[in-house]
Formats: structure tokens, sequence, C-alpha cells
């Protein structure tokens, strides 16, 4: 969300996102790197942190719909993208979540009408179509979790850590875990310690001032996985 004065601090955070996306996703090109998954978990999350950061702006409701559009926009734009190169998808791609979550998170800090319309129904929408949104109804939750506790002390961050655990197929990562999986151990506390993480840098890193990503930055995440399935291609 285009703001006058940039927040360094908060362009680290998406850029770090970014980061932890492409790691995440490198899983599927071909390399055995299961490892990566872990610090795959605090993409969303930082995102969602991302979202709930511009949120709390005071002037955030000028840009909203703005902010939605591109959303919407990119969600279309990059599905055929990740289809290409996520193998056998069963959800779409996280832009959707992301959208839905903006309207729940704006419906519940928002009181006009059109707001909590739109907030139920983005709600509603995340209930019935759990099974098809990446990270289900809980990821739709997370962004309205982190601005609840946006300006609360650190501990706080804790509560949306569940959240964000419950997006994650937790059941699936308990069970490895106790098999003593490492890689499923270490998810979940990459899931709890994810908002708490991003918490902290956006309080204490202000000094840094990153390339500021503005709206072009939307198109990387399309560009990404069709970079990758360039990648795949060359070393299959």
């Amino acid at each position: 969300m285009h703001v006058t004065k940039r927040d360094g601090a908060l362009d680290l955070l998406k850029w770090l996102a970014l980061l932890s996306m492409l790691l995440d996703h490198l899983r599927y090109v071909g390399i055995s790197a299961d490892w990566l998954y872990v610090p795959g978990r605090m993409a969303f999350a930082w995102f969602c942190l991302a979202m709930a950061a511009n949120l709390s702006r005071a002037g955030a409701q000028k840009t909203e719909w703005r902010y939605l559009g591109w959303l919407l926009l990119f969600s279309a734009v990059s599905e055929i993208p990740y289809r290409l190169y996520i193998p056998d998808p069963d959800t779409l791609n996280v832009m959707p979540t992301l959208a839905l979550g903006l309207l729940v998170a704006r419906g519940w800090q928002d009181r006009t009408l059109l707001s909590r319309l739109l907030g139920v129904g983005a709600l509603l929408l995340a209930a019935l179509f759990s099974p098809w949104l990446m990270f289900g109804v809980f990821g739709v939750l997370l962004p309205l979790a982190l601005l609840l506790v946006f300006r609360r002390p650190w501990y706080f961050s804790l509560l949306p850590g569940l959240v964000c655990l419950a997006g994650n197929q937790w059941q699936v990562l308990y069970e490895a875990a106790e098999f003593g999986n490492v890689v499923a151990v270490l998810g979940i506390a990459a899931c709890l310690m994810a908002p708490l993480l991003g918490m902290f840098l956006l309080r204490h890193s202000g000094s840094i001032h990153p390339l500021p990503m503005r709206r072009w930055a939307y198109a990387l995440y399309p560009a990404h996985f069709l970079l990758l399935l360039a990648i795949r291609h060359l070393i299959a």
C-alpha cells in the first residue's frame, strides 16, 4: 500500500517474506531440500503482518480498495504460473486468501455497513471454500489476528502464532513431530514464532532502508513461479 513516508522496517519485512516464499518453493525445483519448508512457514505470516501494518496506519481507508484491486488482479494473473510450477496443487494460489483476509480485517476495523457486510461475506466464503484456499479459513483470519495485537505487548504475538499454525496443516505437522521428524518440529516452531519475529523486526529495524516495495512488487509473485519453472527445466 502506497504511503507518503516509507517505512524501512516494513519494506524489509516484505523482502524477507518474499525470500522465505522463494526458499519454500525451491523445494519443487528438483533438488532434495525438505528443510526449506521451515523458513517457508514465515512467508505467509509476514505478508499478513505487512497487511496488518498497512491497515493500522492513519488514512488506510483511502487506499484499501486499490489494495484489494491489486490483490484480485494478481490472484487471476498468478493462477496459471502457480499451477504450472507446483505439482498437483489442491488449492488456489495465495492471493485469494490475502484478498479475503483484507476484507475480513477491514470489516472488523471499519464500522461502515459496506465494510461490515464485505467482511462477513468474505468470512463466509472462506468457511465454505476453505479446502480450496491456501491456508484455509485460518489463513483468512490471520491478518485480523495480527491487526488485533499489532500495538500490544510482544507476548500477544503468540496468539496469531496459533492461528498461523492452524492454517499450516497442524494435524500433519503434529503427527510427523510425534514420530521425531525434525522438519515438522521446526515447522511448528516457525509457525508459532513467525508473528513474534515479524513484530520484533518492525519495531527494531526502522533504521534500515532497503529498496521500497511498491506496486510493481505484485508482479514478483507470478514471475518467481515462471523463473523457478525455467530453472527446473534447465536442471531436469
